[in-house]
């Protein structure tokens, strides 16, 4: 694992952004359960990603290509037996849902964070259709026997989304059409909106009516040459980098791609960043910045590098509205507030969110990040109001969703060293 410190420095330059992480997954599992050759071009090749390919592969989908370019045959699928999702929570609960559709076991397990992971909501959901589900108490490893039958089921939608996603995109392949009621708040709802975008074009006959979301099943999916979008999650880092020092620009993005993560540019407008969207490059500079109350819930991968944003904006700020957080990576909410507290901010954590007290400056520090990648790559942006360096073990973890951010930040300016 490798040690370095951020020292921050003003940013100038243009940064291309990483494909889609959550796009790339999606395009995986769609292009196996397609019957043919489906190419996924622009895929983010990252540990993460890599742990959906090598699922697919489990299940019988031919996957072909170097880089980021993957050809992809499926429709000739089996139970894949055990399948190790490493450190990757989208890899687990989408593939236990698709592991539904066949009547042998799956066992799906993964590395020590994912095992604290909860799968209750997914597995409860599923046993309403047939299936069989083991499990520890809820939480991985877990096994799924179906087959599915479809139909009417319900589902708690207050702990991940992508449940949800895990029981539309299996819903094709069953014989019988699905119904999927969700109860209670719909946390990150735009990611919904990806996978049903995501369906249709592969050729699912799916539609939301509200909470209640209806698949036709016995379509299957067709065979669809893919090219994945530009991730607003990760742009946000070098976006949020401009406003705190400097002026950067991020070139290839979709403002009309429905991923909810776009939101951070109107969050970096509601904490009055100066910002220009041109098209497709969108470029933020220095301003002086002010506190302000922001709802997370539909975008909770924001969350850590909202809250640097916001460490020394003038006055109070309140992030709101994702107690989802506390299953992610880490406990999102605990370590973010631990993180900007370490570096000299004024952080308390909440229920589904914090409270942020703006300072003038902050000190620089030691953080821990827990491997999480968001947090890491936060922390290193925060150093750019930071005195003295930020510190931390393990940059590596960036990979999990945007390989070779150093190298990308410290090329517009960002001073680093490895210690």
């Amino acid at each position: 694992m490798t040690s370095m410190a951020f020292h921050g420095g003003r940013l100038e330059g243009t940064v291309s952004p990483p494909p889609s992480k959550s796009h790339t997954h999606r395009a995986f599992f769609l292009a196996s359960m397609a019957m043919g050759r489906s190419v996924v071009s622009n895929a983010l090749m990252s540990a993460d990603t890599r742990a959906t390919l090598a699922a697919c592969r489990a299940m019988g989908a031919d996957v072909e290509g170097d880089g980021n370019v993957k050809t992809i045959t499926g429709g000739e699928l089996h139970a894949p037996g055990f399948v190790d999702a490493e450190n990757s929570g989208t890899t687990m609960r989408i593939f236990a849902g698709i592991c539904s559709m066949f009547d042998g076991e799956s066992t799906i397990t993964g590395d020590d964070s994912l095992r604290k992971r909860p799968m209750g909501p997914l597995l409860s959901a599923l046993e309403q259709t047939g299936t069989v589900c083991g499990s520890d108490n809820g939480l991985p490893p877990v096994t799924v026997r179906g087959p599915n039958r479809g139909g009417r089921v319900s589902i708690d939608g207050g702990v991940s989304s992508q449940f949800i996603t895990s029981l539309l995109m299996v819903s094709p392949m069953l014989e019988r059409d699905s119904e999927i009621t969700v109860e209670g708040d719909m946390v990150s709802a735009p990611y919904l909106d990806v996978t049903l975008h995501m369906m249709h074009l592969f050729g699912a006959d799916a539609e939301r009516d509200g909470n209640v979301f209806r698949v036709r099943g016995g379509t299957g999916y067709r065979p669809f040459d893919y090219m994945v979008p530009a991730d607003f999650s990760s742009a946000a880092f070098p976006l949020v980098a401009g406003a705190l020092g400097g002026r950067v620009t991020v070139r290839g993005m979709d403002m009309d791609d429905p991923q909810g993560d776009k939101a951070i540019v109107d969050i970096l407008r509601m904490a009055g960043a100066d910002v220009e969207v041109n098209g497709t490059e969108i470029t933020v500079s220095e301003s002086e910045l002010k506190g302000c109350e922001v709802d997370m819930g539909s975008v909770p991968d924001l969350f850590p590098v909202v809250a640097v944003l916001l460490s020394t904006a003038k006055g109070d700020s309140r992030l709101y509205g994702a107690p989802q957080l506390k299953f992610k990576e880490s406990n999102r909410i605990e370590t973010v507030v631990d993180m900007i507290n370490a570096i000299g901010g004024d952080a308390v954590a909440t229920d589904d969110g914090c409270i942020i007290h703006g300072r003038p400056r902050l000190k620089g520090g030691a953080i821990v990040h827990k491997g999480d990648h968001r947090i890491m790559m936060s922390a290193a942006v925060a150093s750019i109001v930071c005195d003295g360096p930020v510190t931390m073990d393990d940059v590596e973890c960036c990979a999990v969703s945007y390989p070779g951010f150093p190298e990308k930040m410290a090329a517009i300016g960002m001073r680093e060293e490895v210690i």
